[in-house]
């Protein structure tokens, strides 16, 4: 096999085909994990406590691997193993080759999926380059089993899902206002299922309409906080100065803006946790508990973007925002020029 797509490998799991390798990955977070529980449904059927084990990939133990991938299944016809967010940039060397070595010994009876929704394993690139220490693993798996990418989907691809959505709560939206609740939600499925929770409350039945969304469901610009933040850590200046000019024009006031900074230093307090929390072992369910967060694509994210950023670079651009904040409250420079010159030092900080 080598690299294929949802429909493709929900056609093979509904024809009861499964792979003995899975990489699933990809900006659409919530699309991995769901196609990760659709093999594990297939693998396993209802014994999930029996036939499934869940592995931390950042603490995977390669002894403890290769004899649960050995074990004969118990109560299903699959024994089946998930790796979460096992980053081969984070591994030594010798670690990862013989994670290839069990790979190629493992039976046909044992399911393994590699599911990463903690970190973007293209690095922020466009494609998965040479110099990529993950290229190795998902070329294996590519070559023995499946690799499925999921990007982030455009809201005219995501407007029927969610008409359908809605209408199995017995409610009713049209496809231009599914696509426009698509747009304002950035195509991120978490945030689109919270959405069409609220609204359908909210509908009682009635059919969705574009008021309701604009009383309920705030616009969101194509550009935002998160994108800007993100931008910052893969050093994208374009990206970043773009995003900032949006937000600018989002936020014209004075006060707006100093808002603005306040939600900007947010993102990277978000960066900085998460930084923290893998030095330490703690996972994204431990921060979310720990923090209070109401919304796991905030820690995603965040884990996400941590790995492009030394602990010390993000302290530095935490700093930056602070002396940002100190010279908008206590000068009469404009705001937007205060903004641009700490995306700017953002952007030059040291990733060492």
């Amino acid at each position: 096999m080598a690299q294929a797509d949802v429909r493709t490998i929900k056609a093979q799991l509904k024809k009861g085909e499964l792979n003995n390798i899975y990489y699933l990955y990809g900006l659409d977070v919530s699309g991995v994990e769901a196609l990760t529980k659709a093999i594990i449904k297939k693998a396993v059927g209802d014994n999930e406590e029996f036939a499934l084990t869940k592995l931390d990939g950042g603490s995977l133990n390669i002894t403890e691997f290769r004899d649960l991938a050995e074990m004969m299944p118990m109560m299903s016809d699959y024994n089946c193993i998930l790796i979460n967010d096992y980053n081969c940039s984070q591994q030594r060397e010798e670690v990862n080759k013989e994670l290839i070595n069990v790979l190629k010994n493992i039976p046909d009876r044992t399911v393994v999926i590699f599911n990463i929704t903690g970190f973007d394993v293209k690095d922020g690139k466009s494609k998965i380059d040479v110099k990529n220490k993950n290229k190795k693993l998902i070329d294996f798996a590519a070559k023995n089993g499946i690799v499925c990418e999921q990007g982030i989907r455009t809201p005219a691809q995501l407007a029927k899902d969610i008409a359908a959505k809605v209408s199995a709560r017995g409610g009713a939206i049209s496809i231009q206002n599914a696509q426009e609740l698509a747009a304002r939600c950035l195509s991120d499925q978490l945030m689109i299922d919270n959405e069409i929770d609220k609204l359908c409350a909210y509908a009682k039945g009635r059919e969705i309409s574009a008021e309701m969304m604009d009383l309920l469901t705030p616009h969101q610009s194509s550009i935002t906080v998160y994108n800007l933040s993100s931008a910052i850590s893969s050093l994208n200046k374009k990206a970043a100065f773009d995003a900032l000019d949006d937000l600018l024009e989002r936020f014209p006031k004075s006060d707006d803006r100093r808002y603005l900074l306040t939600v900007i230093s947010g993102a990277f307090i978000d960066m900085y946790r998460a930084s923290c929390a893998r030095q330490t072992g703690r996972d994204q369910g431990q921060v979310m508990h720990d923090f209070g967060y109401k919304w796991d694509f905030i820690v995603k994210n965040a884990f996400r973007d941590s790995y492009k950023m030394s602990p010390r670079r993000i302290r530095r651009c935490l700093c930056i925002l602070r002396d940002t904040a100190q010279k908008m409250n206590s000068t009469a420079v404009d705001e937007k020029i205060l903004l641009e010159e700490a995306v700017a030092e953002m952007l030059t900080a040291k990733n060492d």
